[in-house]
Formats: C-alpha cells, structure tokens, sequence
C-alpha cells in the first residue's frame, strides 16, 4: 500500500532558494521511494519568479524585488505575503503518467477551492491559471499555475491570492499577459485568511486527487 500523502504547512516565510533546494531533495527522494508524496503551503517574501518561457521584456521593474530564475514552466509570476502558495510533489506514475491531466487535475482543485468561498473560477483558452470575471468584460486574475516533473514526479505548483499588496504586480507582466488584471479574496469583498484557505485545499483535495 502507498503511503499517505504528507501535508507540511510552514508558518514562517520562507525564502525562494530555500524552498527550491528543498523541493528538489523531495523530488529526488519521492522518486526513490524514500519519501512520501509532499504537499507544501507557505509564503514567500517578495519576489518575481521567471519561468522557462519568461520574456525580459515582461520584467518592468527588476530592481523591486530579488528576481528568480526557475525551471518550472511559465513566465514571470510574483510571490510574497497574503499569497498561499502550494508545492505540489506528486508521484505521476502512480497517478496514469499524464502531465496534461495533471495540470487540469489542478485547475480543478482551485476551481473547487475558491467555491468554498463562493468564487467561480474559471479557465480560459491560451491562458494560464484560474480567471474571475468582474463585469464590464473585465477578467482577472485570482490564481497562478506553473509545475515542472522530473522522471514523473511533480513540483513547484500553485498560488492562490489571498491578500497580497495588488500593486507589487506591477513590477512585472504577470505571466505575458498585458491585457488582464490579477485580483484576489479580499480584493473580491471576502476576508478569509491563510488557515481558511488552506482548509478550503486540503478538503477539496480529495474530491480531485483520487487516492493511489
């Protein structure tokens, strides 16, 4: 029988580099067998992330925030406080080897995540993450996708914007995309914190991730 999946929720921020190489011990371990599957909540302190498909023109203010350059897919994203971001260290052979529907499994899990909160989120056609819509023909932005999977285990992951400062994304082209806005939570009239959210993820985990 396969172990459980371990969840980890850190309470204090937790600085980029730090969460990289911890991730990239779990991936190599999950992939040995040593190390069950890893679910990670935490915050970051501000900064940008650059993915593999990141244009230098989409970074406006390089010298706002340390920027990162990562191997998950993607261009550039922020991080930082008020945002949960989840790191998701899956064992894809074990799940049907697929890595499209992985990324539609968590599409999903926003999906029904922010309908906890009574948020529609959706998806859009050649546009990454989950979308709101704000009337007028106006999208927004509430959630961020961006994975990578080596030899079929998963990390990096997700962020939902709870209640970060808007204005820091500003710095950037929030993944290449000029003519959409990012939102959040609190910015939709709602005030859940952190633990709300994080309680949302993990009971609407299971109703997408089946067990293995």
């Amino acid at each position: 029988m396969n172990p459980p999946i371990e969840w980890r929720i850190s309470d204090q921020k937790v600085d980029y580099p730090t969460a990289i190489a911890e991730m990239e011990a779990r991936v190599a371990a999950i992939r040995a067998g040593t190390a069950p599957e890893l679910i990670w909540l935490l915050e970051h302190p501000p900064l940008y992330s650059a993915g593999t498909s990141a244009n230098p023109a989409d970074l406006i203010d390089p010298d706002r925030f340390p920027v990162y350059a990562t191997g998950r897919g993607g261009q550039y994203t922020y991080h930082g406080p008020g945002q949960r971001v989840v790191y998701v260290m899956l064992d894809l052979k074990r799940r049907g080897a697929d890595v499209r529907g992985f990324v539609h499994d968590l599409e999903e899990w926003l999906i029904h995540t922010l309908a906890r909160f009574v948020v529609k989120g959706e998806r859009r056609p050649g546009r990454v993450g989950i979308w709101v819509q704000r009337g007028g023909g106006r999208e927004d932005k509430i959630a961020a996708i961006g994975v990578r999977v080596r030899q079929w285990v998963t990390f990096h992951g997700i962020a939902i914007n709870v209640d970060p400062d808007l204005s820091h994304f500003e710095g950037i082209v929030p993944c290449g995309i000029r003519e959409h806005g990012v939102t959040s939570l609190w910015d939709l009239g709602l005030t859940p914190t952190l633990e709300d959210v994080d309680c949302a993820l993990m009971a609407t985990f299971p109703e997408v991730f089946k067990p293995v």
